[in-house]
C-alpha cells in the first residue's frame, strides 16, 4: 500500500488479504493472521486545514466499533484505536504516514483469536457467528467512509462517538510513554485535539499524545 501511495494512488483505495505472513502490530509486535479473519488497509490523503491526521486513529476506532457492533459484538474502545470485548482484544489498527497520505490497517479477529499471548485476546466467533471477511470489510468501508466525512468538519463528533464507547471516566490506567517512563493514573477524557488526559495522584493532569495504555 505504501507503493500505491507514493505513486498516486486515489483516496478511498482499499486492499483486503485473505491471511498474512508477516502482520505487524505496534511498535513491531507480530499480529497472528490465520484465514479467516480481516488484514485490510486504506488510504486517505491528507488536506490542507482539516484535523491533525494523528486523530484519523480516533476516526479509524469509532467506524470499526460501529461495524463489528452490526455483527452481535459490543466492544469497548481504549484509547487511541483498541476494542476490547471483556478485556481482550479484538482488533489492532495501525497508521503509517507516507507523503501527504495516511495509510489505515485494520487486523480484526473475526473467526480466530490467539491464545499464548502476554494479553487476552478475543474474536468475534467467541462472542456471535463470524461474518464472511469480505463482508465485513464492505461493511467497515461504508462506514468509515462516513465518519472520514465528518472528521472533516472537525473532530468534535468523532471525539464524542469515541467517548460514548469507551470504559468510563475515572477508570485507573497505565500509560506506557515512548521513552520508556510510565504514569498510572484516572481516565480523565480527551482533549479538544483527541489526546489522552490522565489524571495524576495529587490532582495534577497529563496530557498524553502518544504511548500504550492498559487497563488496571
Amino acid at each position: 500500500m505504501a507503493e500505491l501511495a507514493r505513486n498516486g494512488a486515489s483516496e478511498g483505495l482499499w486492499l483486503r488479504a485473505e491471511r498474512q505472513t508477516s502482520g505487524k502490530g505496534r511498535q513491531g509486535r507480530t499480529w497472528d493472521s490465520p484465514a479467516g479473519n480481516l488484514y485490510i488497509s486504506t488510504l486517505v490523503r491528507v488536506r490542507a486545514g482539516e484535523p491533525s491526521p494523528a486523530t484519523l486513529a480516533l476516526v479509524a476506532a469509532v467506524a470499526l466499533e460501529e461495524a463489528v457492533s452490526l455483527f452481535g459484538v459490543r466492544p469497548m474502545l481504549k484509547w487511541p484505536n483498541d476494542l476490547l470485548v471483556d478485556g481482550a482484544k479484538l482488533s489492532g489498527i495501525l497508521l503509517e504516514r507516507v507523503e501527504d497520505a495516511v495509510i489505515i490497517g485494520f487486523g480484526v479477529n473475526l473467526a480466530h483469536h490467539p491464545v499464548d499471548l502476554d494479553r487476552l485476546a478475543t474474536s468475534v466467533a467467541a462472542h456471535a457467528p463470524a461474518p464472511d471477511p469480505q463482508v465485513f470489510a464492505e461493511t467497515l468501508a461504508e462506514i468509515f467512509a462516513r465518519w472520514l466525512s465528518r472528521w472533516r468538519d472537525g473532530i468534535a463528533p468523532v471525539r464524542d462517538r469515541w467517548l460514548a464507547r469507551a470504559h468510563p471516566i475515572d477508570t485507573a490506567l497505565t500509560a506506557r510513554l515512548a521513552d520508556g517512563s510510565s504514569e498510572d493514573g484516572l481516565f480523565g477524557g480527551l482533549d479538544a485535539q483527541g489526546a489522552l488526559i490522565l489524571r495524576l495522584a495529587g490532582g495534577a493532569t497529563r496530557v498524553i499524545h502518544a504511548g500504550d495504555v492498559f487497563l488496571l
